[in-house]
């Protein structure tokens, strides 16, 4: 934690330091205004731990252990991380845009538009794959083989190369290349938002960085509820700002505004608070596992993007795992030395579908008696769960035209690396919980810049669009905040 010489109130309080929460911290911060980052979690250690296979897959050691509730009241723990720079350590580096025609509405999916388009995010975009290092690499030789039988077999597949926040450096580094995917980089080898946005800002006397700090509720002002004025920590103490920004992703914004609205009695009075926590989204997902006769040497293998016209809400791509890890993946009825020469045979590919907007798919704040609810059934967005049933089914028998041998495991509602859409965006606050620029309907100094505002899950992985959501939001929030930051934020695009 650093400890610059600034106090309360701070200009602006960010709770959460993922992809959202950095890319505002460093467009903030740069400004000059007085920024305060709070983030749950610690700062993760710099050895080969979180390299360590069994340490972050078997044990989970990395992983929340927050319990929740499932829509049948079963329990569950979602996989998400509480440390500097959230999920976006541990993400596998896909960094890929949103299509154009995914910011319009598509009524069949259930997908609604975004109150913005393509255009309004195109430079911030431009600007977070400039940080963040986006680059390609070559479809290494075992991928190669297989995406030329592809074309000769299953010609409708289209191969696009596929972005990713890697450093070049990474392929001299057998260890780090081989464990990308689902692990943090102590080598800084990956582009993750306290890599690319934070350290660049970290050293700045005006930012100040909590580590280890629980924000309990949102404090209103004492003469108007409906402006925020700071955030309470778990250890009881308040800081104050004039604006605070909601970063803590998709699961657990929602449940700090309830829990606000809720405790000022502001339910009646916000058309939006009926939209907080609801058209949750997860993407369907689906790991499949291609086994063949041959041994499998690629080192990043996460390299390409397959798409097809006939399943326009879905993205097929390769998993960054060697086959130790790909054996991890092998139905544990499997005798482990057989799984792993399986897995050293075998390469990983994760489906992916876009699932529409169904208000009842939602998470609920804690009651005094009872974990917070995920209530999430795909069934809700039947047209999303028919794509993804013919997506896995096309894909696994296109691999079996190509001399592979497929099976796969669907990922459950445990699974929220991809989780989104609990505090929509839109115009009217009848549907939607926040602006084209983040603010809480019907709520003074209340901002959200995470995954939480996203209309759309759209057929690709969502972390760079949170990065552009939140680079946008925040340049105009810091034009809002005073004469003082107007000369920086003429260059924060650059």
């Amino acid at each position: 934690m650093n400890t610059p010489q600034i106090h309360d109130p701070y200009d602006a309080i960010i709770v959460g330091s993922g992809a959202g929460g950095c890319a505002a911290a460093y467009n903030l911060a740069r400004a000059g205004l007085r920024v305060a980052l709070i983030e749950k979690g610690q700062v993760l250690p710099r050895d080969a731990s979180t390299l360590d296979v069994q340490k972050v897959v078997h044990d989970g050691s990395f992983k929340s252990r927050e319990d929740w509730l499932d829509g049948h009241g079963h329990q569950i723990r979602p996989e998400e991380y509480f440390n500097l720079g959230g999920k976006t350590k541990w993400y596998g580096a896909a960094l890929l845009r949103y299509g154009r025609h995914e910011f319009a509405a598509d009524p069949a999916h259930r997908c609604p538009a975004w109150p913005i388009d393509y255009d309004d995010l195109a430079p911030y975009y431009e600007q977070a794959e400039a940080m963040l290092g986006v680059r390609h690499f070559a479809c290494e030789p075992d991928l190669q083989a297989i995406v030329s039988r592809l074309a000769r077999r299953a010609p409708s597949w289209v191969r696009e190369p596929l972005p990713l926040g890697l450093a070049q450096a990474i392929v001299d580094n057998d260890d780090e290349a081989r464990h990308f995917d689902g692990f943090a980089s102590p080598q800084n080898l990956k582009g993750d938002a306290e890599t690319a946005f934070l350290a660049r800002v970290r050293a700045l006397p005006n930012l100040r960085i909590l580590t280890g700090a629980a924000v309990a509720r949102l404090v209103a002002d004492a003469s108007d509820a409906t402006r925020i004025c700071g955030a309470q920590l778990a250890d009881g103490s308040t800081l104050h700002g004039r604006v605070v920004l909601l970063a803590a992703g998709a699961l657990h914004s929602p449940r700090l505004l309830q829990r606000f609205i809720e405790d000022q009695g502001l339910a009646a009075r916000l058309p939006c608070y009926a939209n907080v926590g609801r058209n949750l989204k997860l993407h369907l997902l689906t790991a499949m596992v291609a086994i063949s006769l041959t041994k499998k040497t690629d080192l990043i293998r996460k390299t390409t993007l397959f798409l097809d016209a006939r399943f326009p809400h879905s993205s097929v791509q390769p998993l960054g795992f060697d086959g130790e890890l790909i054996s991890t993946l092998i139905p544990k009825a499997v005798p482990r030395f057989l799984a792993r020469q399986i897995g050293a045979r075998a390469y990983g590919f994760f489906l992916q579908t876009e699932d529409g907007a169904h208000p009842e798919n939602r998470v609920l704040a804690a009651s005094d008696r009872e974990p917070p609810i995920l209530d999430y059934d795909a069934a809700r967005t039947p047209a999303s769960v028919l794509e993804h049933e013919q997506l896995v089914r096309r894909f696994r028998n296109s691999l079996a035209r190509s001399g592979l041998l497929a099976f796969s495991e669907p990922i459950g509602t445990a699974g929220t690396a991809h989780v989104s859409g609990t505090l929509m965006t839109g115009q009217d606050p009848a549907s939607s919980v926040v602006d084209a620029l983040g603010q809480v309907h019907g709520l003074k100094s209340l901002y959200v810049v995470d995954g939480s505002i996203l209309p759309r899950s759209s057929r690709v992985n969502p972390s760079l669009t949170i990065y552009a959501w939140s680079l946008r939001a925040s340049r105009h929030l810091a034009e809002q905040l005073g004469d003082h930051a107007g000369a920086s934020c003429q260059a924060l695009t650059t």
